[in-house]
């Protein structure tokens, strides 16, 4: 830093250099030495120079140069009474405080967030991410946060702009009302809602947020762990094909000689596997229904296929469904005929029931007989 240059017995320059990246305010120190009338006051781009005269703040300098002179002092010269101008030295405190970004501040959760998810119910979400801020007010700044402080660093205000950022975040991801597996295509809202949210805390203080950014939105460790087991499950679809295909796929890697060997005995042992896990997991032969059929019993026969429904259309209206019994007494009966037009499910359209498969009904009933006979 350079912290002057003296001449005599009064500082002449004032300016400050500073190459720490990380430090906001610094106090120019006196020594002992009032400050001359006429010094020169240099203030760099990304800084301002605050002058604290008998513990009250007196000006604010923005980036120039200046000679320290009742024309640019005004209030100065209202609190030294200093009507007509003055000459001989005077006593102030100078603080440079730096106007620049501190980029790649740290922010996250210190205790999870209790939230509500729709699909997995109540949730504990840990989140982190950087910001950058800037001061917006130097005046603000040095009365609201730094004091006395001769040297402000910037890690001395980010605990409590991390406080303020968890504080609004909690309150902000728990009344979204996101899903937890769609937060990650959502960071950037929200991060524009937090900062939102969190401006006029930081204001004031003297300070604005340029940028906010949410890097990670994650569950707990062990619901991570159920989330990657779920997701496994789904990958794999059908457990059968699956062993099918690890087993394919080990013999593939197999080789020759004893390689191919122990290859076509892992995958006569995989397909082994994926049909009793296949069996197992059948409600009908497994652990959830009934017990499986011991190895020599016959499997049980077949359930009776069921009846099929016909319709019959007659003078503009229908009848039915009817049964193939109903049919055969009909046919007995006289009242249902070879031409008379009939109808069942999957055929495409009414036929005479002669060219349908009543047409057997026809053959065991003897045709009307001819007439006169």
């Amino acid at each position: 830093m350079v912290f002057g240059f003296l001449r005599g017995e009064f500082i002449d320059v004032i300016d400050w250099t500073d190459d720490t990246r990380d430090t906001m305010v610094w106090r120019f120190e006196r020594q002992g030495n009032a400050i001359k009338y006429g010094a020169k006051l240099t203030v760099r781009e990304g800084q301002a120079a605050v002058f604290i005269h008998e513990g009250q703040l007196a000006d604010t300098f923005g980036p120039g140069l200046y000679q320290l002179e009742t024309n640019n002092l005004p209030i100065l010269t209202t609190l030294q009474h200093w009507d007509h101008g003055f000459s001989s030295p005077f006593k102030s405190e100078i603080y440079f405080i730096s106007t620049t970004r501190f980029n790649d501040q740290k922010w996250g959760t210190k205790n999870p967030i209790m939230c509500r998810d729709p699909e997995f119910g109540p949730v504990r979400l840990r989140a982190f991410g950087t910001y950058s801020m800037r001061v917006s007010d130097p005046a603000l700044f040095l009365k609201e946060i730094v004091g006395t402080d001769g040297e402000f660093t910037a890690d001395e205000v980010s605990d409590q702009i991390r406080n303020v950022i968890a504080q609004q975040f909690s309150q902000i991801i728990a009344k979204a009302g996101i899903p937890v597996l769609d937060m990650a295509g959502n960071t950037g809202d929200l991060g524009k809602l937090v900062a939102t949210a969190i401006n006029p805390t930081i204001a004031g203080y003297g300070l604005t947020l340029p940028e906010f950014y949410i890097e990670n939105i994650s569950l707990p460790e062990e619901v991570e762990k159920a989330l990657d087991k779920r997701t496994s499950v789904g990958i794999a679809g059908d457990l059968n094909k699956y062993m099918q295909f690890s087993a394919a796929e080990a013999m593939g890697k197999g080789g020759s000689g004893g390689d191919a060997m122990t290859a076509g005995i892992g995958a006569a042992m995989g397909m082994q596997m994926a049909q009793n896990m296949a069996q197992s997991m059948n409600p009908n032969t497994g652990p959830w229904g009934a017990a499986p059929q011991s190895a020599g019993a016959p499997p049980p026969p077949p359930p009776p296929p069921a009846a099929r429904a016909w319709h019959i259309a007659a003078n503009g209206a229908t009848t039915g469904p009817f049964a193939e019994a109903d049919l055969a007494a009909m046919v007995t009966a006289g009242t249902l005929t070879r031409a008379s037009t009939v109808w069942s499910e999957g055929m495409e359209g009414w036929k005479p029931a002669a060219e349908t498969d009543l047409a057997r009904l026809f053959r065991t009933t003897p045709p009307p007989p001819p007439p006169g006979a």
